[in-house]
């Protein structure tokens, strides 16, 4: 199997991060909440959390290319957070909504036998284009 290499996700992180900060915005973090995340579960709603990850509020902010952690304080307490990079949903300004939100990381199912990705269900059939008496387009393997 050849190796992918390392996910851009990360370095996008750190990049809107950083622009958050050059900007004066301040930069939140939505994460959809799983097993491997240590978050205050009583801020969680609906599976997500939003955290303020402005250096103001996390001094000691850590996102390296597998984790997100730092210490911060909820309703007065102290807390240390680490969340995975894949748990990450989006980072954006709180200021304007701007940054870059991510899709639901999913591994493709590979068939053993064949190597090939596969799909748990078949795509639907093209339709063939209305005839018209104008030439048409097809796909030849």
């Amino acid at each position: 199997m050849a190796d992918e290499g390392i996910s851009t996700k990360p370095y996008l992180i750190r990049a809107i991060y950083e622009w958050c900060s050059d900007s004066g915005f301040t930069p939140y973090l939505a994460v959809a909440v799983d097993k491997n995340c240590r978050v205050p579960m009583e801020f969680v709603k609906e599976g997500e959390i939003v955290l303020n990850i402005g250096a103001s509020a996390t001094p000691n902010l850590l996102i390296d290319n597998h984790w997100v952690g730092f210490s911060a304080r909820f309703g007065g307490a102290a807390r240390e957070i680490s969340v995975p990079v894949e748990a990450v949903i989006g980072i954006y300004a709180k200021e304007n909504g701007q940054g870059l939100f991510f899709g639901k990381e999913e591994e493709p199912k590979v068939d053993d036998q064949t190597d090939q990705v596969s799909s748990e269900t078949e795509p639907e059939p093209i339709d063939p284009a209305p005839k018209r008496g104008k030439p048409s387009l097809k796909v030849v393997k």
